[in-house]
């Protein structure tokens, strides 16, 4: 337990109904009791823990406000420290005043991520736990949100847990035959040791092709909308934004410019990009904007390449289709609700999608065609997903210790060198937990927290 006790506003400054004081550290009752004075006349240290008092806060000037403090006791805290939590009404200015009473009766205030920070230390949760709260505060999207709680529910960490299971047992075994030779123990047996090396294996690699779909439907994917002049993608902008973001005419040429919003289809956010319609221009307006949106395409994650399926596929239309392939790309067949004259064979083996974005005729199979271009159709909100690079960069150096560790038992690898890799395994896989991790790391991680969190 930290000799510091620590306060902040847990709650965003602004009109609110209440706003709330955290303090957590072993002096957190009594330096509440210094500014809180109860109804009852009773103090927060003489109250059980769990409980509540009516009263009020005051400071050197009298009374603050009305208050109500609740008495959390260590260990059962979400710091593992003594804990009170004092809600007043939530304007700026009274919840600023409580925590001015609150630092000056001896309390200091929290670093940023500090209260998570302590939870963390005082093994109230593991650090995959930890990381996972920014997600929860931050979730802009159900599917966000739903990835965040499983997260800090304990779905990755178990996950982890039987990774590191038959890791351990693995070590166990080659520990016992280097460090004990004069006990007789025989060889070891390559194919239990190999059984369970390759189950480690085939659960990071598992966690590791997740992860960018987690991340997608956490951060969202760079779309660019991408076509030739009046072929509807401006159309198509307006109508994955619910609201007019594009000038829609029947000029060719009219959008010169990249207009950008988020908009959420399905579950999967996209930072959406419509740009200028692909074409040869004199002029140079035009020209600059052609360039940018040939730019944002190199730059894209994902292609929405709209054609005007009304019309015969031009050679201008085989040479941009040929310009998006090295793109996760979707082909839309636009203004389809005029007769399509589109065969598959112009986009064989390419997710193709027919609609109308004028009438929004087949938005649902766009949807579809999304989730599946970006592999979180299968991705459960259950899944025991890695949420953040630090996580995902140690489950690789994890599995690349274990793939090394399977080739060198089967190659005649004596133990002792095999056991090198597997504790690098161990190591790295000890650090994504927080089981075995620097204080710099630590730092850095709820460094990215906000304060009062």
């Amino acid at each position: 337990m930290s000799e510091r006790t620590i306060a902040a506003i847990a709650t965003p400054l602004g009109e609110a109904s209440i706003g709330v004081i955290r303090i957590s550290g072993e002096d957190a009752f009594i330096i509440a009791d210094k500014i809180f004075k109860g109804v009852s006349g009773k103090k927060i240290a003489e109250i059980d823990g769990y409980t509540a008092l009516f009263g009020e806060v005051q400071n050197d000037d009298g009374r603050i406000d009305e208050a109500v403090a609740l008495k959390f006791v260590s260990p059962k805290s979400y710091t593992g420290e003594n804990v009170v939590e004092i809600s007043v009404h939530g304007g700026t200015l009274m919840v600023k005043e409580t925590l001015r009473a609150v630092l000056k009766s001896g309390a200091v205030l929290a670093a940023p991520g500090e209260f998570t920070k302590r939870a963390f230390l005082n093994g109230k949760l593991d650090l995959v736990k930890a990381e996972s709260v920014m997600g929860l505060i931050k979730a802009r999207s159900l599917s966000e949100l739903k990835i965040s709680r499983s997260v800090h529910g304990g779905a990755t960490s178990k996950q982890l847990e039987a990774i590191e299971k038959n890791i351990v047992s693995a070590a166990a075994s080659i520990a016992a035959y280097c460090d004990y030779p004069e006990e007789d123990l025989g060889e070891i047996n390559e194919d239990t040791f190999i059984k369970e090396l390759t189950a480690v294996s085939n659960s990071l690699k598992k966690m590791l092709n997740e992860y960018d779909a987690g991340k997608i439907l956490r951060e969202g994917i760079e779309t660019v909308i991408i076509g030739r002049p009046n072929v509807g993608k401006s159309t198509l902008m307006n109508l994955l934004s619910g609201q007019t973001r594009s000038i829609v005419t029947d000029v060719a040429g009219t959008t010169r410019d990249i207009i950008e919003d988020t908009v959420m289809l399905g579950d999967v956010p996209l930072n959406l990009a419509d740009t200028a319609g692909i074409r040869e221009s004199a002029d140079v307006v035009e020209k600059v904007g052609v360039d940018l949106a040939r730019q944002k395409l190199s730059n894209s994650q994902l292609v929405l390449a709209v054609f005007d399926a009304s019309d015969k596929p031009s050679r201008k239309d085989i040479e941009l289709l040929e310009e998006c392939k090295d793109k996760p790309l979707i082909v839309i067949l636009n203004k389809c609700d005029k007769n399509c004259k589109y065969t598959e064979a112009f986009s064989k083996d390419i997710e193709t999608v027919k609609m109308s974005a004028k009438s929004g005729e087949g938005i649902e199979a766009l949807r579809d065609a999304v989730a599946r271009v970006t592999r979180t159709e299968q991705l459960s909100p259950d899944s025991a997903i890695l949420v953040s690079e630090r996580q995902r960069q140690l489950a690789e150096n994890a599995l690349v210790s274990i793939d090394e560790a399977i080739y060198g038992i089967k190659s005649g690898v004596t133990p002792d060198a095999v056991g090198v890799c597997v504790d690098q395994a161990l190591n790295s896989l000890y650090e994504l937990t927080g089981k075995r991790v620097t204080e710099t790391v630590t730092e850095e991680i709820f460094s990215k927290f906000c304060v009062g969190k």
